[in-house]
């Protein structure tokens, strides 16, 4: 059994603050050893006994680094899996890091950190910005103080033995509304787990993001992966500099999107119910409920793209969509607050809401940096452009998804507004998607990971 203070994950601490770790796993055969494997397994019907013995005697790293990196065949690069651990970072670089259909990993809930401690990211370094910071975390936590009765008594325990789903419902609730007042500046955490292949492919446009946070992510994490697995990365610093100089160009051009004002629309629609075969129509209307996925193929039929206004808080979860295509949108005042954090609140929490971002926006307007940085001292309760495109299945999976009763409010009614303007599309499509009004939900707070003290 392998010891865990034996293992040696590589770390890096990342410039600003914050850190990068390459778990270790204590595996035998290591994540480049399995490419490598799979790679002779696809030119050689020896069997994979024989490749092991190859690995035995000659090991891994003369081979990825002549055919991998050197040679640059990125399939080979698709057999072995990664995971890292980035620590203390804003969850503006979270997204950031996230923007990409092929990550997988998971986040920190703002449900189940301690903000009361958890550092908010200043990067102009300036005692101003570390003010602003200061004052939003101070009303956060007197909210907090506020709802959580405020809620008790508002929606009491209505079934015996369930009370600590009821407790935590309402806290969830609690957190969900003063969510909307954190900084995206707030740090996170993150999980990142993928490829060799991934890895390599996405960190060209992390050092080349508009964010100083974000390219000092991609230098700590090119540098502990290029340690933990020198075989399988390109040495930093020995970049393609063409290739580098026109993804910098794209991605200082056209990174954010920032379209003019608008609300829930419409905005293009290739598919045709009439021009539908049979066959893709019995598929539409006959399949069941109970999470049935449409078939992929579907997807070749066409795009539907919706655009709407929408919270950054909540942006932060249909970003887990991967499957559609999204743009970056750029948090701004530009849009006014989401009214729906306020309506939750008591009469007086409410009027020192409304008072508090309104001092708010009076002392950002008065700090004067670049938009990408401002981003930093904006609430997440401030709404932002949303451009969602995608096909049927894609669609259809994430409507009845985020339409469910446990969805923070916010999406839950722009899933259903997408729901009723597909539905309305296609007559024949068999849509299971919850058109309820919004209501406390106790499954809410059965949505827990939580550590078996017995096991």
């Amino acid at each position: 059994m392998v010891r865990l203070d034996n293992l040696t994950h590589v770390t890096r601490n990342i410039e600003g603050g914050g850190s990068v770790l390459v778990l270790d796993t204590g595996a035998a055969i290591t994540p480049p050893a399995q490419a490598m494997l799979a790679a002779l397994h696809s030119r050689s019907v020896g069997g994979i006994r024989e490749h092991l013995e190859v690995l035995d005697k000659k090991g891994f790293e003369k081979f990825m680094k002549t055919y991998y990196v050197g040679y640059g065949h990125k399939s080979i690069g698709d057999c072995g899996s990664i995971t890292v651990f980035i620590e203390g970072i804003s969850m503006l670089a979270a997204k950031a890091i996230q923007d990409f259909r092929l990550y997988d990993g998971q986040e920190a809930s703002t449900r189940y950190i301690d903000f009361s401690k958890q550092d908010f990211i200043n990067p102009v370094g300036l005692k101003t910005g570390r003010d602003i910071l200061e004052y939003q975390r101070t009303f956060y936590l007197k909210g907090l103080e506020i709802l959580k009765p405020y809620l008790a008594a508002e929606f009491p325990l209505k079934e015996k033995g369930r009370e600590v789903a009821h407790t935590k419902m309402l806290d969830a609730r609690a957190f969900d509304i003063m969510r909307a007042f954190l900084p995206a500046g707030a740090s996170t955490n993150l999980a990142w787990h993928g490829k060799i292949r991934i890895f390599g492919d996405r960190l060209p446009e992390l050092r080349n993001h508009p964010l100083a946070e974000v390219r000092n992510i991609a230098t700590a994490l090119h540098e502990a992966l290029y340690e933990a697995f020198p075989d399988s990365f390109q040495e930093p610093g020995k970049i393609y500099r063409e290739t580098e100089k026109y993804i910098a160009k794209y991605m200082g051009l056209s990174y954010y999107d920032e379209p003019k004002s608008f609300s829930f629309e419409l905005t293009r629609n290739e598919l045709r119910e009439k021009n539908f075969s049979p066959e893709v129509k019995s598929l539409l209307k006959e399949r069941p409920n109970g999470k049935t996925e449409l078939p992929k193929w579907l997807e070749g039929l066409g795009q539907i793209q919706f655009k709407f206004l929408l919270d950054f808080g909540s942006f932060r979860d249909v970003q887990r969509h991967r499957a559609v295509i999204q743009r970056m949108p750029i948090l701004n005042m530009n849009h006014g607050f989401e009214p729906w954090y306020l309506k939750q609140m008591p009469e007086d929490l409410k009027e020192e809401a409304v008072e508090h971002l309104r001092v708010l926006e009076d002392r950002l307007e008065d700090l004067s940096v670049d938009p990408a940085l401002l981003q930093y001292y904006i609430p997440m309760g401030y709404r932002c452009t949303n451009c969602i495109t995608g096909g049927l299945p894609a669609l259809v999976y994430l409507i009845e998804l985020r339409s469910q009763s446990t969805v923070h409010p916010t999406l839950r009614v722009i899933a259903q507004r997408m729901g009723s303007e597909l539905g309305g599309m296609f007559k024949d499509l068999a849509l299971y998607y919850d058109k309820s009004e919004d209501h406390l939900d106790i499954r809410r707070g059965e949505q827990d990971i939580v550590i078996n003290e017995d096991a």
